[in-house]
């Protein structure tokens, strides 16, 4: 097993799988070995739950290493970064009065993220060469500063022309500017040109609404994609993720294939996307597993679970997170229902974890 004497110098084997691209079984176990062991030496929370987990013994392959639950962000810093050296923090999105989940990021842990972000975005939803423009339905990043999501859109405005139509409440919730996202719409259909609209579930069900009411249709030009992530959060009213497909698909005069599902979270730096089957991968760099609530185990091919994540982009926090959604293994991705039950969240092993974090 390779070892690694510092995060700088995982960083930069890191850098290069990812910039290559390449889906090495062999090289992901590699450097999530390498990174399990820099974690249990650097994050004093994350070793209390590997030495009650594994009680002495060491992983030999990346599916034995220990996760942590997404909830352990709430109450405990997760991360190997120094106070000083943080100098931003992603928090889970949420009703106000729910406490948030942090993620501990410093420039060289962003350096990570983007390059995560832009390697699997860029070949999921752009095709090569191709100039998209984007409208996203989420306020700018100078106003919401502690999201992951608007910093993903924030990155990708770096390489391409990207609008925010999305404001802050008084109350801090976010709220779609429809005339603006309608006249934006609006001239690149006159123009012809391909244009892509990224928002949460709930901001097009907003915008949505809006157009209902408007009575407002549009035709987008041919390469033209949607984006949608997220759940709805108290919100909005709740809209079966097929239905909401449909809706948009018919007020946009698109087809359904045209419209993309990310899954993310604030707790992780790399994130996946469906296709037409609906069915979520993460980048090589990344791994997903559907365990078993009642045994902890990994599940057969079209089973349900957990989602557990393995994501080496964690440079500088946790690399495997328990997550709450349930899903239905697909081979090496997933198909995802939705979130799960505080009993099967405490099923999945969970309780040994949280005790030994307390």
């Amino acid at each position: 097993m390779k070892q690694f004497h510092s995060y700088r110098d995982f960083a930069s084997q890191l850098l290069a799988f990812i910039a290559s691209g390449k889906n090495d079984p062999d090289t992901f176990n590699e450097l999530a070995l390498g990174l399990y062991h820099l974690h249990v030496e650097h994050v004093p929370a994350y070793r209390k739950v590997c030495e009650r987990v594994l009680r002495g013994s060491v992983p030999e392959h990346w599916s034995a290493i220990p996760s942590v639950p997404t909830t352990a962000f709430k109450d405990f810093e997760l991360t190997s970064l120094a106070p000083q050296e943080r100098t931003r923090v992603f928090h889970s999105s949420g009703t106000t009065e729910q406490r948030p989940s942090r993620h501990f990021h410093s420039p060289e842990s962003l350096q990570i993220y983007e390059a995560s972000l832009m390697r699997w975005f860029t070949g999921k939803f752009v095709e090569q060469g191709q100039a998209m423009s984007f409208i996203s339905l989420t306020p700018p990043p100078s106003a919401a500063p502690n999201s992951s999501l608007v910093h993903m859109f924030g990155t990708i405005g770096k390489t391409h022309e990207m609008v925010f139509a999305g404001t802050i409440a008084g109350d801090r919730s976010w709220l779609v500017d429809a005339e603006m996202t309608f006249a934006l719409v609006a001239m690149h259909y006159e123009r012809s040109e391909p244009v892509a609209i990224v928002g949460t579930a709930f901001g097009f069900v907003h915008l949505l609404d809006a157009m209902a009411e408007r009575n407002v249709r549009f035709n987008l030009p041919p390469g033209s994609r949607v984006m949608e992530t997220g759940g709805y959060k108290g919100r909005s009213r709740v809209v079966p993720k097929t239905d909401l497909h449909a809706m948009i698909a018919d007020r946009f005069g698109m087809s359904a294939s045209q419209i993309i599902s990310e899954y993310g979270m604030s707790e992780l730096s790399s994130q996946a996307y469906d296709n037409s089957d609906r069915v979520f991968h993460f980048p090589p760099w990344a791994r997903a597993q559907i365990i078993s609530p009642e045994t902890g185990r990994e599940v057969a091919d079209g089973e349900t679970g957990l989602v557990r994540i393995f994501d080496l982009a964690n440079v500088y926090s946790v690399l495997a997170i328990q997550t709450e959604d349930l899903a239905i293994r697909r081979d090496d991705g997933f198909e995802l229902l939705g979130r799960a039950s505080e009993a099967e969240t405490r099923g999945c092993s969970l309780m040994a974890t949280e005790t030994a974090l307390r």
